[in-house]
């Protein structure tokens, strides 16, 4: 007996660490592919805004993006959220990394006024100890959840320009989440206690973002 659970033990650990190294590749064949299109619009793009999102910043979520000019009305923003840090006397768990590409129409002209965008997104997480908004994931409080997660949304925002080089630019979207996760007892164990599939349709994109445009 003690022969079989040893057995599933050993199973279940090969599982999961197949299923790591699978969301790995797939992170980093992304973060490949949006990095090599970021550097070849920065190489062609008129024009080249960076932005903070002070809403994310409210959140203690490290955040920076960049803006390519591409057309006449057309404009390429890569944001990025990333939070390694984390402490072992801390009671919750709270990293993770997540990219939003996005690529606006603007009414006029970019960089001022109105526009309409579509973006995509992609992450990983390490959450627990901790109630999330909106309602994801709610045994976040009591347990560890680890995972990746993929999406695509609209969004609607405006720009005002408050100098030559400075702007200020507030944005909100909506659009599908599918998350896929493992469960863990605890936030510093390894005892895996399920996996599954998450669902989300709501909010995807909310910013009020400082805007400096480098040329």
């Amino acid at each position: 007996m003690r022969f079989i659970v040893h057995n599933k033990d050993i199973i279940r650990r090969r599982m999961n660490k197949e299923t790591a190294v699978v969301r790995t590749k797939k992170s980093v064949l992304i973060l490949v592919f949006l990095f090599i299109s970021c550097l070849r619009g920065i190489l062609c793009a008129q024009a080249l805004a960076v932005k903070n999102n002070l809403i994310g910043d409210g959140f203690l979520s490290p955040n920076l993006a960049l803006e390519l000019k591409l057309g006449s009305r057309v404009t390429l923003e890569l944001n990025a959220h990333y939070n390694p840090f984390y402490s072992k006397q801390s009671t919750d768990r709270n990293k993770y990394w997540l990219l939003q590409p996005e690529l606006r129409l603007w009414r006029c002209e970019p960089f001022s006024g109105s526009f309409w965008g579509v973006h995509l997104l992609a992450g990983e997480y390490n959450i627990g100890g901790k109630s999330l908004p909106l309602g994801l994931y709610r045994g976040t409080k009591n347990a560890r959840y680890e995972g990746s997660l993929f999406g695509a949304g609209l969004s609607y925002g405006y720009q005002w320009i408050l100098s030559p080089r400075w702007g200020l630019e507030a944005e909100v979207g909506g659009g599908y989440v599918q998350s896929s996760y493992d469960r863990y007892r605890c936030l510093h164990c390894g005892e895996r206690t399920g996996d599954g599939r998450k669902h989300y349709l709501g909010p995807t994109k909310a910013a009020l973002s400082v805007v400096y445009l480098l040329k």
